[in-house]
């Protein structure tokens, strides 16, 4: 596997090495013992999700101000791009947001350390997204910030309105959002 590092402090892309042949492929997507030690992350996972989503819905910006979630995500069919905003105070990439395009044809994974929000634009006309969280979901902690926040200034690929959920029409500024210090 091989890590490449983000401008965003402890913000990793994993990519996994995959094996080929004409029979299809296979790669390994998770390893304790790797992880560990490639990511700096020694805790566990005690959570996997899965969701399903049609072209032009936006997740996001999530994360929960107590119990933060690390999250190990990536995409198994279809193709987003996905954004990662460091809310950690004392972070030398305090504000600053990553986006990357996941799909299931690269394999690529993201590592988003506790105290980070995320969210993701599908832009294939489905997308399965996968992700192993480092602790429970707990809906009294969760938060949101507003996608299109003008601070963040994210560079969404959209050529559409995104369809948003309720909750995530109801977003906060950053500068108004509960953080992580």
């Amino acid at each position: 596997m091989r890590i490449i590092p983000t401008h965003l402090a402890d913000l990793l892309i994993l990519e996994p090495t995959i094996y080929t042949d004409s029979r299809g492929f296979f790669f390994e997507s998770f390893n304790q013992h790797n992880f560990a030690a490639t990511s700096g992350f020694n805790g566990e996972f005690v959570q996997d999700n899965h969701s399903k989503s049609v072209k032009h819905v936006l997740r996001g910006l999530h994360y929960q101000i107590r119990q933060p979630q690390g999250k190990l995500v990536r995409v198994c069919a279809g193709e987003v791009y996905d954004v990662s905003v460091d809310l950690r105070r004392h972070s030398p990439s305090f504000g600053q947001w990553f986006g990357i395009h996941l799909s299931a044809d690269e394999h690529r994974q993201l590592w988003i350390p506790p105290g980070f929000a995320h969210g993701f634009l599908v832009l294939s006309a489905t997308a399965e997204f996968l992700y192993k969280t480092t602790d429970y979901w707990a809906a009294e902690h969760e938060r949101c910030i507003l996608w299109n926040d003008p601070q963040l200034a994210i560079d969404w690929p959209l050529s559409d309105t995104p369809l948003l959920s309720e909750k995530d029409t109801q977003g906060v500024l950053l500068r108004e959002a509960s953080l992580f210090d």
